[in-house]
């Protein structure tokens, strides 16, 4: 596939400059106009070595006005990138709606060059190359411009320009020489190259292959293919959203066949005071201990809670917070987005906030507004939201593909427990700021809320992120169900390893950590070491092997008198 790009085409210095001027006052005026939209263009630099790509990028950055285009660069990953999902350096690049970001490399260096030097196989590697046209669909239909350019040319020319590259003090090549491995075995790496593009090279995010002997050739038909893209793009609307109108089975009449999950819930469940507060305080030790084994084992943990308003989301985070040390969590409130979260992808926001190696995160509510608040206020569009199921297990798979302990918990009360809690809002003083007109409307869209729940469960409680529902009515059965679903959970993946969660290493990621002990080790009072000692009447993470897609523990008995620690 490549023969096209070895045939010797060339621009003179005459027609190179003639031209030049043309193009740039072009570009410079579709890039005016392109800020006056929500079109974010992402412009993906990669080839052969030696091709040139740098010398693009900079012509790009001299045509440009370089206060609207960002260029990144991915080659050492960084220690913060090492301690965080792959995908999670490619979001945080991402630019903002109206602006320009070029790539070198991007999502495509690495699984080439992994496949490259023999350290994944061909099935792994057209794994990466499957989620890499997923992700870069998502950001189309969320309104991108792609542009891909891969630079290449013939095996002799690449020799001479490495010489004269080898040659100049201030060649990238001085500072890289182990990239001149892949000019040793040119016939291999273009094997790679071309499984690559043929795997990736779609309708709405083509590849165009450009020749990179002549430098001015080269340029020019960069500038030029990119003046046409971003022109195209403005006069069109964008590909055709392929999401069906569809959504969930359209359901006969009667109260049995609108049943949902929620109404499978006892609400009744309830704990009293005393056993409250006896198992709670075993808890919390239980897990602060957790917390600390997966820091030094640097498995990091995302917490999820979502619910109907007043179930009890806050005082469920203040008991789990109240106990972990500071210094391993942080919390993210999620409000309406700002205007630089609505100026990226909705995950954007989300990625950014995803803890390093170690530690946790709580997110007090999350992406799953999309398909809750979002859809039932009209907030989002009916293909937005429909495309965000399959987006957003996307998003937790890679989570949990690399490591992340991830659980989701729903907290729901029936609308009388709302209505009670709502009044007493209303009458304590410093309970007030919590009550808003908006709660009172939502309470009104009740069965449309209940119905985004059901497809919500139904559609993203997967083998690798299920939802754990939460009878919330009684708030103290539902702090220790919560407690006892993460100390259960912590302990197995803790146990079982950093690659338990892992069908397979996609190529690109990172190379599994080393194995660690599975003891999962405690601090008594009396500063003796012993086991974790696990509560025989939770039986929480039992109940989940029976149903994966849903956890719903019994209700917590009353443990048995705790024996004296001297």
């Amino acid at each position: 596939m490549f023969e096209a790009t070895k045939v010797g085409r060339s621009v003179s210095k005459d027609d190179f400059k003639e031209q030049q001027e043309a193009l740039r006052t072009q570009l410079l005026a579709v890039q005016r106009e392109l800020r006056q939209t929500d079109i974010p263009v992402i412009i993906l630099i990669s080839g052969v070595e030696a091709a040139g790509k740098g010398e693009v990028v900079n012509r790009l950055n001299e045509w440009l006005d370089t206060r609207g285009v960002w260029t990144h660069a991915f080659w050492d990953e960084t220690d913060e990138e090492r301690a965080r999902p792959r995908y999670w350096r490619f979001w945080r690049t991402l630019p903002p709606r109206g602006e320009i970001t070029i790539l070198f490399g991007g999502w495509y260096m690495t699984p080439i060059e992994y496949h490259f030097q023999g350290h994944c196989t061909d099935a792994e590697l057209d794994a990466e190359l499957n989620r890499i046209v997923d992700y870069e669909r998502m950001l189309i239909q969320d309104g991108a411009l792609i542009v891909k350019f891969w630079f290449h040319m013939s095996e002799q020319d690449q020799k001479v320009r490495l010489q004269a590259l080898s040659r100049d003090d201030r060649s990238r090549w001085k500072m890289m020489p182990q990239k001149a491995k892949f000019s040793e075995h040119y016939q291999a790496f273009e094997q790679v190259a071309e499984r690559v593009i043929l795997h990736t090279d779609r309708g709405i995010s083509p590849w165009y292959l450009v020749e990179a002997e002549d430098p001015r050739y080269r340029d020019l038909t960069v500038g030029k293919t990119l003046l046409h893209a971003i022109r195209t793009r403005l006069s069109d609307p964008g590909p055709e959203d392929l999401t069906p109108n569809a959504g969930g089975p359209e359901l006969p009449s009667g109260p049995r066949a609108q049943t949902t999950v929620l109404d499978q819930l006892d609400l009744t469940m309830s704990l009293s005071d005393d056993k409250y507060k006896a198992q709670m305080k075993d808890l919390q030790v239980e897990i602060n201990e957790l917390a600390w084994h997966a820091y030094n084992a640097k498995r990091s943990t995302v917490l999820v809670f979502e619910g109907v308003d007043a179930g009890g989301k806050g005082g469920t985070i203040r008991r789990i917070t109240s106990t972990i040390d500071a210094r391993l969590y942080r919390t993210i409130p999620v409000a309406a987005p700002t205007d630089e979260e609505k100026a990226h992808h909705y995950l954007w926001r989300f990625w950014r906030h995803v803890p390093r190696a170690g530690y946790i995160t709580l997110y007090d509510r999350s992406w799953y507004g999309r398909v809750l608040v979002e859809r039932v206020e009209g907030f989002a569009s009916d293909a937005e939201w429909r495309r965000a199921y399959s987006e957003i297990n996307g998003f937790e798979e890679q989570l949990v593909g690399s490591g992340v302990i991830l659980l989701k918990f729903w907290v729901h009360i029936d609308q009388d427990e709302q209505l009670r809690r709502f009044q007493d809002r209303e009458q304590v003083a410093y309970k007030r700021y919590k009550i808003t007109a908006e709660d009172w409307r939502n309470r009104e869209k009740w069965p449309l809320y209940k119905e985004a729940v059901n497809e919500m469960v139904a559609r993203t409680s997967t083998e690798h992120a299920h939802w754990t529902l939460v009878e919330g009515n009684d708030k103290r059965y539902a702090r220790v169900k919560v407690m006892r679903t993460i100390c259960a959970a912590l302990k197995e993946a803790l146990a079982a390893g950093p690659g338990a969660t892992t069908r397979y290493v996609p190529c690109g990621d990172k190379p599994p950590r080393e194995p660690i002990e599975t003891a999962v080790p405690t601090l008594k009072p009396n500063g003796t070491d012993k086991a974790v000692k696990t509560d025989k009447d939770a039986k929480v993470d039992k109940d989940a092997k029976a149903d994966k897609a849903v956890k719903v523990p019994k209700e917590p008995k009353e443990p048995k008198e705790p024996k004296s620690r001297g």
